[in-house]
């Protein structure tokens, strides 16, 4: 397995693992900021032409790609958080990601897990456990001193998973309904410290698969 920086080239795979991940959310954004009217491949494409861009968080500059014989197995989307956090920047946003804005100022300079994936026919192979283990790296070499991410209090799976990497929640709001999404849901702020001096391995730790 090899992990690299993503490219433009990977924008498509880029497009297709975040809204894997985000359980829809993604494709709706999408389909709000074109203004509408794009269904299906059409929709993925411009969630491809946005993850080609280089202005925005979601970016191929800001993600990693695991390959496994020369394919793409799965995605890691991560960066560090401004600070202070420019909480101002919702009030622009869709209503549905407002409750996300609110929670990532919580956690200014943190390195933030967007989004992480793994195609289904690549799971069980490490890949997942790959893609933490370097966004640690990836965190220490930016100087954050803790991780953080945001997962859905339904997602009991993944939840128990970050729990026993040493992810604690740290705070919650209520989930904004999007088409696609679960009615009285929660978004779930996660944190993990990163200890001065220690070697963190998430998969000494557990083997974790999205």
């Amino acid at each position: 397995m090899e992990i690299r920086p993503a490219t433009p080239a990977d924008a498509r795979d880029l497009a297709f693992l975040v809204d894997q991940a985000g359980e829809g959310l993604p494709r709706y954004l999408w389909g709000l900021a074109h203004g509408g009217g794009l269904r299906g491949d059409a929709l993925l494409a411009y969630g491809a032409e946005r993850a080609m861009r280089e202005d925005e968080d979601f970016s191929y500059r800001n993600a990693r790609v695991a390959v496994v014989d020369a394919k793409i197995a799965g995605m890691l989307l991560g960066y560090r958080l401004s600070s202070p956090y420019d909480l101002t920047k919702g009030l622009s946003l869709p209503e549905v990601v407002r409750p996300l804005v609110e929670l990532e100022a919580l956690v200014p300079g943190s390195w933030y897990i967007n989004a992480i994936a793994t195609y289904e026919r690549f799971r069980g192979q490490g890949v997942a456990s790959a893609l933490l283990s370097e966004a640690v790296r990836l965190a220490r070499d930016s100087g954050a001193d803790r991780l953080s991410l945001i997962v859905k209090s339904e997602n009991q799976t993944a939840g128990m998973l970050y729990r026993k990497l040493g992810f604690e929640t740290l705070a919650r709001r209520p989930m904004e309904p999007y088409p696609g999404g679960r009615l009285r849901s929660e978004w779930l702020l996660m944190l993990k410290p990163l200890e001065a001096g220690r070697s963190d391995s998430t998969s000494a730790q557990a083997n974790v698969e999205f």
